[in-house]
């Protein structure tokens, strides 16, 4: 396959030669089109590396299933959770049909890549981790599917939890997740025992979500990046929401960031409606990788959402006040460069032996495109379009 006059990222006109699923060349589109047999001709179009969701949960969207309103009676996770749970006792549709549903949709945004979190807990078992593991089997080659063993209800507080995320390593699971060690489980030292326990026997990375806010909520990230240094993983561990960083002085966040950064803890942000957001561009600046993902997509946690991570990266830069091109382009790259590095995604991006994965665009630029998010005129995968005017077709 050859793609034709094609706009690249910084402004040149290129054609790219595919063979075998990779990209063999970038050629000068200033001597005309080669005379090829299969030829996508973009005629200007904007081409992209494809998107990159760092956070989403497969198991718990309700898509494709009628309208179910929200049902958590308070703000706090404990309700959440709580409220979450009845919603997941009345399903009649199976998670791996909604999260495949899911999935048709993000592809046709033009996410090839993404790290589902999924819940683990005494009241589901490996249940969800089951469900996901089918998607991930039947879009095999399409869509890059990492899972992470989540202990959405605690794991001091449901016992049990701490054998089964280590269950959920040994049956698929890529890394083992945590969530709020002092205002779930109340117990920092006790809770991360166990998540870090976990990815040292398994030899895994961690991705913790981390709601709580205030200097207790950097207590608790100056642990985990200690954790992560005394265990070796220093470059394998996240941590999701972070929203302690947007809650603090900037003297304190930027403390806390050196910390983060030199333990190679990354930080994801979705760009949170209510809560706070860390302050992106000064942990860029203090060399902390910042990623982005999609969070809940139509399910008891929230309504909205729709898997789309251009328009993900639009409301990043929203919340955190970005207006100029360049904070544009750092935004996407959240959801692109930086989510691919987080994720460890091999032959990512637009360059000779890479894989031929692609967006194409109508837009000038990749500013243009993070404030507009038009519809994505291909979805390329291995040089095979997959997607096509915002429709799936693979």
């Amino acid at each position: 396959m050859l793609i034709a006059n094609a706009v690249l990222p910084d402004g040149t006109k290129r054609h790219i030669d595919v063979k075998g699923g990779r990209i063999a060349a970038l050629l000068s589109a200033s001597a005309g089109v080669p005379a090829r047999g299969d030829v996508l001709d973009l005629a200007g179009t904007l081409l992209l590396p494809p998107l990159v969701d760092g956070h989403i949960h497969l198991d718990k969207t309700l898509l494709g299933l009628p309208w179910v309103p929200n049902q958590a009676p308070g703000s706090r996770v404990a309700d959440r959770i709580e409220a979450e749970r009845k919603v997941r006792a009345a399903r009649t549709v199976p998670e791996a049909e909604t999260g495949a549903n899911l999935v048709r949709q993000v592809v046709a945004s033009g996410t090839l890549h993404m790290r589902s979190h999924v819940d683990i807990d005494n009241q589901l078992g490996l249940r969800n981790l089951h469900e996901v593991l089918k998607i991930r089997e039947r879009f095999q080659g399409l869509v890059t599917i990492q899972i992470v063993a989540f202990p959405q209800s605690g794991i001091l507080r449901s016992p049990g939890t701490a054998d089964l995320l280590d269950a959920a390593i040994a049956e698929g699971a890529d890394l083992v997740g945590g969530l709020d060690p002092v205002g779930i489980d109340g117990d920092l030292d006790g809770h991360l025992d166990s998540v870090f326990g976990v990815a040292e026997r398994r030899n895994v990375g961690v991705d913790i979500h981390l709601h709580d806010g205030g200097e207790g909520g950097i207590a608790q990230l100056l642990a985990i990046a200690e954790r992560t240094a005394a265990s070796g993983l220093t470059g394998s561990v996240a941590v999701s929401h972070a929203f302690a960083l947007g809650s603090v002085d900037t003297d304190m966040a930027t403390r806390t960031a050196d910390v983060l950064a030199k333990a190679g803890v990354a930080i994801m942000s979705h760009g949170p409606g209510a809560a706070a957001i860390p302050p992106l561009a000064l942990l860029r600046e203090r060399g902390v990788e910042v990623f982005g993902g999609s969070d809940n997509i139509r399910d008891a946690w929230s309504p909205f959402g729709n898997g789309d991570m251009l328009e993900r990266a639009m409301t990043i830069g929203y919340r955190a006040n970005f207006r100029h091109d360049h904070e544009l382009e750092f935004a996407f790259d959240m959801v692109t460069g930086a989510a691919a590095r987080v994720l460890g995604i091999e032959g990512y991006g637009l360059a000779a032996g890479a894989a031929a994965d692609f967006v194409a665009i109508e837009a000038g630029s990749v500013a243009e495109a993070v404030a507009t998010r038009p519809r994505r005129k291909y979805v390329i995968k291995n040089g095979r379009v997959v997607a096509k005017d915002g429709v799936f077709a693979a």
